[in-house]
């Protein structure tokens, strides 16, 4: 058994509204030292698969096809091996 956590972001150069938004309020609140903030997605995915090889392949092919936007997002992961 394995689990992955994957963060997905969004590539540089793509508007962040969202990120504003926080970066605006948080300036707001008086945090002035704040310079930008980008927001992502973060998962964790647990995965019954035999190898470390398997799991990777499964979770680039999960963010590939549904966990991450290819034209607008990036995404990393790393994967564990959970103690049965």
């Amino acid at each position: 058994m394995f689990l992955a956590r994957v963060v997905v972001t969004l590539k540089p150069g793509v508007n962040d509204p969202p990120g504003l938004t926080v970066m605006d309020t948080l300036k707001n609140l008086g945090y002035d030292s704040v310079d930008s903030v980008r927001l992502g997605k973060y998962l964790e995915v647990r995965l019954d698969v035999p190898d470390l090889t398997s799991a990777q392949a499964s979770v680039a092919a999960m963010c590939d096809q549904l966990l991450a936007n290819p034209v607008i997002e990036e995404y990393r992961f790393e994967i564990a091996e959970i103690p049965d």
